[in-house]
């Protein structure tokens, strides 16, 4: 997975919204995709071009 930013526990922004990074798997093809915890429990996996980090809010 080299050095990725994006492990598990990271908050992050997605195109569906805020959420956390629950899960981290490699395809077939050898592309990583992670998957993300939205607030209503729902996880959708994104390619790393897809995700942004989260910057805290306060």
């Amino acid at each position: 997975m080299g050095q990725s930013i994006f492990q598990p526990g990271t908050d992050v922004l997605t195109t569906r919204g805020r959420g956390k990074v629950v899960d981290v798997r490699a395809t077939p093809s050898g592309t990583f995709v992670f998957g993300v915890e939205d607030a209503e429990g729902e996880v959708n996996y994104f390619t790393e071009k897809a995700l942004r980090l989260a910057q805290d809010q306060g």
